[in-house]
């Protein structure tokens, strides 16, 4: 005997509507929600169906309570992704090399998919991402630039439309905001550096505004393929610097006077 077709429960529907919003991306790791009253006036619900969704996801993991009852989005790739990464980085500095053999890959793809799929909306958050580069690029202090920096690739690959590859790269954002991947601060006081990397960000952007993905892939792995061998270039620096110092507190060491022959 077929089974009655019975409505989708109020409260089900609504959490399959926020999860839908946090896995493409429109909510986003962080984000406070509106207060419990405003949010159900949105949905044009009650407040108890309102609070059983929360529930819901709350229990899958994708969202959870704050203080004063407040509802945050929770990231998809939480501790559990980042934690052992970040260990096995600090451990193993060499691989933050492989690190950025990964983004040159995504990025080219990233770019290339932007420009194919971005939408009029996505193009007007990824011209005000690379703005707010070009302004922090007029200040002394680079620390701003660099964190406009990542919020212009993150734009990148939300206009990709890979939901994938947009989760997984927000986790790694935060890391490298958090200098786990390499220290951004050197590499952006590099004499010249910061001209160079601002050229090749708005090669990225005006590729993807003008809808060409040939241009694009190519604009992104030119700019992580010059950031590898910038930082390649750093770590020899510091390599040698290390020798020349520890030439020099060899006097700790050694007893003054001749050097006696054998």
């Amino acid at each position: 005997m077929t089974e009655p077709i019975r409505p989708a429960k109020l409260a089900d529907t609504i959490a399959d509507r926020l999860e839908q919003l946090i896995l493409e991306g429109s909510l986003r790791p962080g984000e406070r929600l509106l207060p419990e009253r405003d949010l159900a006036v949105k949905f044009d619900v009650s407040r108890p169906s309102l609070r059983e969704a929360l529930d819901k996801l709350e229990k899958k993991g994708l969202v959870y309570s704050g203080k004063a009852g407040a509802t945050f989005v929770a990231p998809l790739l939480g501790e559990g992704f980042t934690a052992p990464l970040s260990t096995v980085l600090q451990q193993h500095p060499e691989t933050t090399f492989d690190y950025l053999e990964f983004r040159a890959i995504v990025e080219g793809s990233a770019a290339y998919l932007a420009a194919l799929r971005g939408t009029d909306v996505d193009r007007e958050l990824v011209r005000q991402c690379f703005e707010k580069m070009e302004r922090a690029h007029e200040l002394d202090d680079p620390s701003e630039e660099a964190d406009a920096d990542a919020d212009f690739h993150l734009s990148i690959y939300e206009a990709s439309h890979n939901v994938v590859m947009l989760h997984i790269m927000r986790s790694l954002s935060d890391m490298l905001r958090n200098d786990v991947f390499y220290n951004r601060a050197k590499l952006y006081m590099r004499k010249g550096v910061r001209d160079l990397l601002l050229g090749q960000h708005r090669a990225v952007y005006e590729a993807v505004m003008a809808g060409d993905p040939q241009a694009a892939r190519a604009a992104a792995e030119s700019h992580i393929n010059f950031t590898r061998d910038a930082l390649m270039e750093i770590a020899k620096a510091d390599a040698r610097l290390e020798v020349s110092l520890r030439r020099i507190a060899k006097s700790d060491l050694v007893s003054a006077g001749a050097v006696v022959k054998r």
